[in-house]
């Protein structure tokens, strides 16, 4: 059976160019990066001082030394709060995000919250956007750090960054941005948003899963996460990964390389999807931003009278991969909670699709999938109670009343 993978905000295909430049470092250059006293380590050390300066080149960084190479971005969101939260606890004890960060960072900040820190979670709208007044207005005299996604992972919002970072550059409070899901997608330049510190993860724009890289600013004081050695200038123990940097490297390459027409064409399979599910489908709710504040591979939209993982399961048997809005397959029976941050009710939440395109997305494919949504949902409505309960009046519609709220 052909298979259509529009989940590309979980994780991607490695490129071509990503698998081929892994390769010498997993059969020639294979030293450790750290014994430098004989040629295989100084080969394998001069190979990762390159790679470092190239990344730092991509991402924009004036000096490669600050550059750090972390095994994903989840301990890039990790290390980035709780070693400034330790680093700066003299001086004050609150941080600023907002209720739609990746858990991560949500979670690094409630294991903070246990351990003496006061954390303010900022509200979004209902296009999941904060502002940089919401932000300068949360800000005390203990704030220390500030830390808000460059770009949303379930609903493709696109936050302010430069000007949250002009705000917390004002109060001089360091501030962090979770960029994993926004490199490949939009142009991410760590000197432009004028951000201290900042998280990637490789196998979100087609390069290895199992490395990362966290960015931090030259004069920014960071505790260390990890101890046990002196790898990366003493400040993450562990010896480097050399392949999956290589790996990440040439695909942060290609992503940069190929950025203006890679965004054109997802864009336009965006919207040919987003468009087409919105004109085929009643009861239907889009979820984020339209046009330019929302990533240019994001299309998530809620079902109403249906569940989340009934259509997966449907979507599969037609050999379409995609994700549900919902947490349920993850063991919990409670929706998303970016959706009910940006007030998605309840009971249309837990009915949400995320399809994620990448350049490899082809007109084909998204008219497979115009072509098969409409029955599938037909179908799992025809046997729901609740659109029984609809269809007799006996309830209303959740989605035409929102509608008609925003008219």
């Amino acid at each position: 059976m052909k298979r259509v993978y529009l989940d590309n905000n979980a994780t991607t295909r490695m490129s071509e160019r990503a698998v081929n430049a892994m390769l010498p470092y997993l059969k020639d250059i294979w030293g450790n990066a750290s014994s430098v006293f004989y040629e295989t380590g100084q080969n394998a050390e001069r190979a990762l001082a390159q790679m470092r300066k190239s990344v730092s080149e991509y991402l924009g960084a004036s000096d490669a030394n600050e550059i750090y190479f972390t095994a994903s971005g989840c301990e890039a969101d990790n290390w980035a709060i709780k070693g400034i939260a330790s680093a700066y606890r003299k001086k004050g004890n609150h941080i600023i995000t907002t209720k739609i960060e990746h858990h991560a960072v949500l979670e690094a900040c409630a294991f903070l919250e246990k351990n003496g820190f006061e954390v303010t979670y900022l509200d979004v709208d209902s296009d999941g956007l904060v502002t940089p007044e919401q932000v300068e207005a949360a800000i005390k005299n203990s704030t220390i750090l500030i830390s808000i996604m460059t770009a949303n992972n379930e609903i493709g919002t696109i936050m302010p960054i430069k000007e949250i970072a002009d705000v917390a550059k004002k109060h001089k409070v360091i501030f962090h941005t979770d960029a994993v899901q926004a490199i490949g997608h939009m142009n991410v330049n760590v000197q432009e948003l004028g951000v201290d510190l900042l998280s990637i993860s490789a196998h979100k724009f087609h390069g290895p899963k199992g490395v990362g890289a966290l960015y931090i600013r030259n004069g920014v004081r960071i505790e260390n996460l990890i101890h046990g050695g002196g790898q990366e200038r003493g400040k993450r123990a562990a010896t480097e990964n050399l392949a999956g940097i290589a790996g990440m490297t040439e695909a942060l390459r290609q992503a940069t390389d190929e950025l203006d027409t890679n965004i054109e064409h997802m864009k336009t399979m965006r919207d040919r999807l987003m468009n087409g599910l919105l004109g085929k489908i009643d009861h239907i709710k889009l979820n984020g931003p339209k046009g330019d504040r929302r990533l240019c591979n994001n299309v998530n939209i809620s079902y109403e009278f249906v569940e989340g993982e009934s259509i997966l399961m449907r979507l599969n048997m037609k050999g379409i991969e995609a994700s549900s809005g919902s947490a349920c397959a993850s063991g919990s029976l409670d929706p998303s909670h970016v959706l009910l941050a940006i007030g998605v009710p309840h009971e249309i939440a837990h009915g949400s699709i995320r399809f994620s395109v990448s350049p490899e997305t082809t007109s084909d494919e998204i008219d497979y999938v115009l072509e098969v949504m409409p029955n599938i949902i037909s179908s799992l409505r025809n046997m729901s109670p609740m659109y029984e309960a609809f269809e007799e009046g006996r309830i209303v519609s959740v989605t035409e009343q929102l509608k008609s709220s925003t008219i």
